[in-house]
């Protein structure tokens, strides 16, 4: 299962129609290693050390920067994208002075290779909120004073719909996930550790031919649990408390995610009604995420729900949000954010509850289809009590 050149050249062409639409005469993407999501997607390379980045003309062949000469022959064999060029400021920041010979540019040479002499007027930079100032002053002494614009929301109207090979490995992604999850379930007992219950996810995901995690997995309890970002720690699981799992397999570059909360024993009152309300919460967004629903109109239910409880204020954001490349690949279901749902749109649905005592996340992917949704995971949607 591998998505093919094809589908990456698919992904350029649209984006250059994008480009036209919005009167764009370059797009410029920089991805880093906790970033990578702009170069993996358009050109199936991940940065590490180094740093790398897409060019994009409206018309004519697309160029991978990259650092080098070691990036340059990590993409030379990864990339799908063929025009790989070399950007003395997209090195570590420890850089050592290369003893082989390497064709080193800055924009002064790279832009007329994939531009031309012309200058562009109007440039949109994806991940503008990291890109770099000096190589952002790089490019300014080349283009001078043009239009800059961000290109995040372009590139992610191309992202939104996925295509079916795409789908394909996002399966597998949530597949690989869960099974990772049921793996660490059959693991959980009390005196256990957070970490050791982490560690056998990994293995689970290791064994299923996967090296890479959607982001830095964790499993969380007691108070541990009322921060909605986390780390494991050696902290042992206690009886009649909230634990937590939030896994998610990276495969092919797609990011699967899967979170459970769970108590050894009997939860107290307080902890048992975040759980219901949690779970209560995930099944409307499941029912009401359909094609042609406009994303303001799931917040408001949702809202409304936890509204009924006095909640309001027990969440972080609405209901879903996008994934793919990335865990959180925009399109939110948020009140001021009004798009409609369309097929081909994969959303993890995530629900996130906290009193600042406690807190838990449920979790999982669907992909919207032509009437409905398909759900990518469901092992075991439920108030999950274990017996101690």
């Amino acid at each position: 299962m591998r998505i093919s050149d094809r589908d990456f050249q698919n992904r350029l062409v649209r984006l250059q129609e994008e480009m036209e639409q919005r009167d764009i005469d370059l797009f410029l993407g920089y991805a880093s290693e906790s970033e990578p999501a702009v170069t993996r997607y358009l050109a199936d390379y991940a940065p590490f050390f180094d740093f790398a980045g897409v060019v994009v003309p409206r018309e004519g062949e697309a160029a991978l920067l990259t650092g080098g000469p070691e990036s340059y022959e990590m993409a030379v064999q990864f990339s799908r994208i063929r025009n790989i060029l070399i950007h003395g400021m997209f090195v570590e920041t420890s850089a050592p002075e290369w003893i082989p010979d390497a064709e080193i540019m800055t924009f002064s040479e790279i832009l007329p290779r994939i531009y031309g002499l012309k200058a562009p007027r109007r440039i949109a930079i994806a991940n503008q909120n990291i890109f770099p100032y000096p190589i952002y002053q790089d490019l300014l002494r080349v283009v001078g004073d043009v239009d800059i614009v961000s290109g995040d929301e372009m590139l992610l109207a191309v992202r939104s719909i996925k295509s079916q090979e795409e789908i394909e490995v996002i399966r597998e992604a949530y597949r690989i996930t869960e099974e990772a999850v049921k793996q660490a379930f059959s693991f959980v007992r009390p005196g256990i550790s957070e970490r050791e219950i982490e560690l056998e996810g990994r293995r689970s995901m290791l064994l299923s031919g996967v090296h890479e995690t959607s982001y830095p997995i964790w499993v969380v309890s007691g108070p541990n649990t009322r921060l909605s970002l986390g780390k494991s720690t050696d902290r042992l699981l206690q009886k009649n408390e909230l634990a937590q799992i939030t896994f998610g397999a990276r495969f092919q570059g797609y990011c699967g995610n899967m979170c459970r909360p769970f108590v050894i024993g009997v939860p107290d009152r307080e902890t048992r009604k975040l759980m219901d309300v949690g779970l209560e919460a995930m099944e409307y967004a499941l029912s009401a995420i359909r094609p042609g629903i406009r994303a303001p109109e799931i917040f408001r239910g949702y809202h409304d729900i936890l509204s009924r409880y006095g909640w309001e204020k027990f969440t972080l954001y609405g209901p879903a949000h996008g994934t793919g490349v990335s865990e959180v690949e925009g399109l939110w279901l948020a009140e001021n954010n009004d798009f409609v749902i369309e097929p081909g749109m994969v959303f993890n649905v995530d629900i996130w509850l906290s009193d600042n005592t406690r807190g838990l996340r449920f979790e999982d992917g669907i992909v919207v289809t032509n009437d409905g949704i398909e759900e990518l995971a469901d092992f075991r949607r439920e108030v999950i009590i274990l017996e101690a």
